[in-house]
């Protein structure tokens, strides 16, 4: 069997019916850092990480949304370039 590793970051991108999307905006708040829109980033420990996702699961219809984890073992692994003007919309959904 291989090594399980520990996550300690990651990215959730999500594209939910509207009947369900601010249950699940609080939920991914709950855990990450809203980045934009439908999407959230930061650190997260291994087992937050899997009360997220099994909070998700509990919520979302596998027929007709999308939610997108992406791990990463810390922060410092990627590289971030942003394009055109970055505005923050944690208030949309308020």
């Amino acid at each position: 069997m291989g090594k399980s590793l520990n996550y300690n970051y990651a990215f959730v991108f999500y594209d939910i019916n509207e009947k369900r999307v601010t249950k699940v905006f609080k939920i991914c708040k709950k855990y990450l850092v809203h980045y934009q829109k439908s999407v959230f980033r930061g650190a997260i420990t291994p087992s937050k990480l899997i009360q997220l996702r099994q909070e998700l699961k509990n919520i979302i219809v596998g027929e007709e949304d999308f939610v997108c984890i992406i791990k990463l073992i810390n922060g410092d692994v990627f590289e971030e370039e942003t394009l055109g003007n970055f505005q923050s919309a944690e208030n949309l959904f308020l």
